[in-house]
C-alpha cells in the first residue's frame, strides 16, 4: 500500500507552504519585501496499465488507462515581482523605486548586490551606504557642510551649501533591471545577486528604458497581503489535517488485513 508514503509527501509539501506563509507574515513590515508563493507537482506515476494500451482480450485500445500517482513534490517557491506600497517618511536619504529596478551596491565579496531598499545611510566621510554599511554603486560622498540633500526623481543627487545660490550636483544613483526578477538569488538583509536564471543586470539611469523613478522622502512597504496570507494559512493547515486522516485510514486498513485468519 503506497497510501502512507503519497500522504506523507502531501504532509512535507503542506509543511513547505506553511513555512513560506509564515516567512511571509514575519516580514510584513521588512521594506520592499516582496511575498513568496510555494508551488507543487505531481510526482511520477506508476503505469499499471498505459493509456492507448491494447486490450489483450478484445484487441480494443484502452482510452485512459490505469495510473497511479506517487504524490506531491515542491517546484518553486517564486517571488512575487510586485510593488509594494510607498510610505512617506521625510528622511532626505530614503527613497522608493516607483517601478522596474534595483540599487546596486557594492558587497564585502567584491561582487555587487541589488536591493530596493532605498533607506539609505551615510558615513562619517558623506559616503552613501545601506543600513548594513555597504557603498552604493556609483559611489556617492557628500561633502561636509551640505545642509540639504535633494533626490531628483532621475536619480540626480544635489547638494545645498550656505555659501552657494545654486545646488551642487554630487552624482547620480543609478538603477539595475533583469530580464527575469523571480530568478534573482535572495540573500538576506533585502539583498540579491544575480544568477544564469535573473540575467546580466541592465544598469542606466532611472526612467529610461522602463526603468522606474526615484521618489525621495519615501520607502516602498512590503508587498505581503495578510488577509490573503491568513487564507492560505487556514488552506495548508486543513490539507496537511486531511493527509494526516489518509495516513490513519491507511494505518487501520492494514491493521484490519493483518487480522485476517
Amino acid at each position: 500500500m503506497n497510501a502512507l508514503q503519497i500522504a506523507a509527501t502531501g504532509m512535507d509539501a503542506q509543511q513547505m507552504r506553511v513555512e513560506v506563509i509564515s516567512n511571509n507574515l514575519a516580514n510584513m513590515n521588512t521594506t520592499a519585501y516582496n511575498a513568496r508563493r510555494a508551488e507543487f507537482a505531481d510526482l511520477m506515476y506508476r503505469q499499471v496499465q498505459a493509456p492507448g494500451s491494447v486490450s489483450a482480450a478484445s484487441g480494443a485500445v484502452l482510452p485512459v488507462g490505469v495510473q497511479l500517482g506517487m504524490g506531491v513534490r515542491p517546484a518553486a517557491v517564486m517571488m512575487n515581482v510586485e510593488q509594494g506600497a510607498s510610505t512617506q517618511t521625510g528622511g532626505q536619504l530614503d527613497m522608493s523605486i516607483e517601478g522596474k529596478g534595483y540599487i546596486e551596491i557594492a558587497l564585502p565579496s567584491g561582487i555587487s548586490g541589488f536591493t530596493r531598499d532605498g533607506a539609505l545611510k551615510m558615513t562619517g566621510d558623506g559616503l552613501l551606504i545601506t543600513a548594513e554599511g555597504f557603498p552604493v554603486v556609483p559611489n556617492i560622498t557628500i561633502p561636509d557642510g551640505a545642509r540639504e540633500v535633494t533626490v531628483s526623481p532621475e536619480g540626480e543627487v544635489y547638494a545645498m551649501f550656505e555659501d552657494q545660490v545654486d545646488p551642487e550636483l554630487l552624482g547620480q544613483i543609478t538603477l539595475a533591471t533583469f530580464t527575469n526578477e523571480a530568478g534573482l538569488e535572495a540573500t538576506g538583509n533585502n539583498y540579491y545577486r544575480e544568477t544564469n536564471a535573473s540575467g546580466a543586470p541592465q544598469v542606466g539611469a532611472a526612467g529610461e528604458e522602463g526603468r522606474g523613478m526615484l521618489r525621495q522622502g519615501y520607502l516602498e512597504a512590503s508587498s505581503v497581503d495578510a488577509v490573503r496570507e491568513i487564507t492560505e494559512l487556514i488552506e495548508a493547515q486543513r490539507g496537511y489535517e486531511l493527509n494526516a486522516k489518509v495516513i490513519t485510514a491507511a494505518d487501520q486498513m492494514l491493521g484490519a488485513t493483518t487480522q485476517i485468519r
